[in-house]
């Protein structure tokens, strides 16, 4: 099978298209030939050099923790799932590939109302937005403040906090996304200087919980807003809310908690953007597009090429 890896630490140029044996089915696993497999943040750093914890990195190593597909093959003692079945997934650094190996936890059934890409790229920013915010409370009549709110992990929480029953959201974001905020529901800050104060006006009684997804300087003007350091949370900058007694995001990914994701995905609930989607050969430009910050929406691979000539098919004829 086709598959993206890499083999040393270091810049996008470090992603190659390799050649690797077609992974087997074992007892408890299916089997899922992958259509499209989402890009997040955690794979740019893990490719930068950042080991992560739950499994060491091991050259050459395929990337990706999110993927959509159909099961192909289906191992011993399996009976959720049979071979043909459209499912959207999550698995640890091995999505980049036409072929990946999950457990019947790992996956579920796709809805025939969400497009390949979108499922691809649904799981991870998804999981994650829906730990942090249930980390942080978040409860009918709150004010939620969430940095990089037009990003993919953003996109969710915004939607998933108005959901949850939060009285305002307000996010912050460059002025190009101020419109798609308020399509999801969200009330738009500038960032940069006088956040506070802009924020402040926004919500002159206070914020009761704030999600960073953007840095430091998000951070910290959380700790400004919000009095109570137990309803903060960041996703990225780790060691200042260390430093700060800031908790981290507890809970782990599970097909439970995506299967309600899914589920609000079919009732029209969540409204996910894709902003570009790649081949798997243009791993690399997928990789430079998500590290340049402040865009809006999720960044996918579109590992069936069949699949990706009928998107450009369709953006041409509309």
């Amino acid at each position: 099978m086709k598959a993206v890896a890499f083999s040393e630490f270091g810049s996008v140029d470090v992603l190659e298209l390799i050649e690797l044996e077609d992974p087997m089915v074992r007892p408890g696993e299916v089997r899922v030939k992958v259509k499209a497999a989402g890009v997040l943040p955690f794979d740019c750093k893990v490719r930068s050099g950042w080991n992560p914890p739950m499994q060491a990195v091991q050259f050459p190593q395929v990337l990706g923790n999110e993927f959509a597909g159909i099961v192909d093959q289906v191992g011993k003692g399996v009976t959720k799932f049979d071979v043909g079945d459209e499912v959207l997934g999550f698995t640890l650094m091995k999505s980049y590939a036409e072929y990946v190996l999950a457990t019947p936890e790992q996956i579920v059934r796709k809805p025939k109302n969400m497009p390949w890409e979108i499922a691809g790229g649904f799981s991870g920013n998804g999981q994650g937005a829906h730990m942090a915010l249930q980390a942080l409370k978040v409860k009918e009549g709150d004010t939620v403040l969430i940095h990089a709110a037009a990003g993919g992990l953003g996109t969710f929480a915004v939607q998933l906090a108005k959901e949850w029953g939060a009285k305002t959201v307000i996010g912050t974001a460059s002025e190009q996304n101020h419109a798609y905020l308020c399509e999801l529901g969200a009330i738009p800050v500038q960032y940069g200087a006088g956040l506070v104060d802009r924020v402040r006006e926004i919500a002159p009684e206070g914020v009761d919980a704030a999600l960073d997804a953007s840095g430091p300087e998000a951070l910290l003007a959380s700790v400004g807003l919000v009095k109570d350091k137990e309803r903060i949370r960041t996703m990225v900058a780790v060691e200042l809310a260390q430093k700060l007694q800031i908790p981290p995001i507890s809970g782990t990914r599970s097909g439970e908690r995506l299967a309600e994701l899914v589920d609000l995905y079919a009732k029209g609930k969540l409204n996910i953007h894709i902003r570009k989607a790649y081949r798997l050969d243009e791993a690399a430009s997928a990789h430079a597009t998500v590290e340049s910050g402040h865009g809006r929406g999720k960044v996918v691979l579109i590992i069936d090429e069949m699949l990706m000539d009928q998107m450009n098919f369709f953006k041409k004829s509309h």
